[in-house]
C-alpha cells in the first residue's frame, strides 16, 4: 500500500512487477505478487515482496542472487499497482445522472468528478452537496455549492480532490 507519510510506494498483493537483472535476461521476468505476498524467481525461489518498496525488493533479490551471479544489478519496476486500485479512487453518489467510482487523477476537482458523472440530475439539491474526506483517522465533511459553481461560476467550493474522497449530492425535498 502507498504510505501517506513517507511518499514511497509499498508493493502489495496483486501488483504486477517487472524484475530486470542486468546482463541476465533469463533471470529477468514479469511477475504478479501472489496472495501470500511472495514472488517466485529463477534460482532463488520464493521471496517476500509485499509491504516493501521496489528499491528494497531489488536489494533483497540481488542479495539472494549473489550466490549464483557475480555482482547482480537488479531493478524492480511496479508496472501495475493494482493493490491500491480501490484506495486511490474517488466516488460520486446520490442525485447525479451516473454515480461513479473512478481512479483518482492528479489535479482532479469536485467539479470534474461531478461532470464525469453526467452532472446533477433534475432532482438534485446541488448546493447541499458534500465532500467526505478521511483526515488523520476521522472523516471531515465539506459543503460543495454545485449550483453556484455550475450556474454562477463561483468556484470557492470547487475543492481539489484527494484519493478516497466521496462526493454525495442529495435529492431536494418536494
Amino acid at each position: 500500500m502507498a504510505s501517506a507519510t513517507s511518499g514511497e510506494y509499498h508493493i502489495g498483493v496483486g501488483d504486477a512487477l517487472q524484475v530486470s537483472v542486468w546482463r541476465n535476461p533469463e533471470l529477468s521476468l514479469a511477475v504478479v505478487v501472489r496472495p501470500d505476498g511472495k514472488i517466485s524467481m529463477p534460482l532463488v525461489g520464493d521471496l517476500d515482496a509485499a509491504n516493501v518498496t521496489s528499491t528494497q525488493l531489488a536489494i533483497n533479490i540481488a542479495s539472494a542472487l549473489n550466490n549464483y551471479v557475480r555482482s547482480p544489478q537488479v531493478t524492480v519496476i511496479v508496472s501495475n499497482p493494482s493493490s491500491t486500485d480501490f484506495l486511490r479512487r474517488v466516488r460520486v453518489t446520490g442525485a447525479v445522472n451516473s454515480p461513479q467510482s473512478m481512479p483518482f487523477r492528479e489535479g482532479m476537482t469536485a467539479l470534474d468528478l461531478v461532470l464525469l458523472s453526467g452532472g446533477p440530475n433534475p432532482f438534485a439539491s446541488a448546493n447541499k452537496a458534500k465532500l467526505y474526506r478521511r483526515v488523520g483517522g476521522e472523516t471531515k465533511v465539506y459543503t460543495i455549492r454545485l449550483k453556484d459553481i455550475l450556474e454562477e461560476g463561483i468556484l470557492d467550493t470547487n475543492y481539489p480532490l484527494q484519493p478516497s474522497d466521496v462526493i454525495t449530492v442529495p435529492q431536494r425535498a418536494f
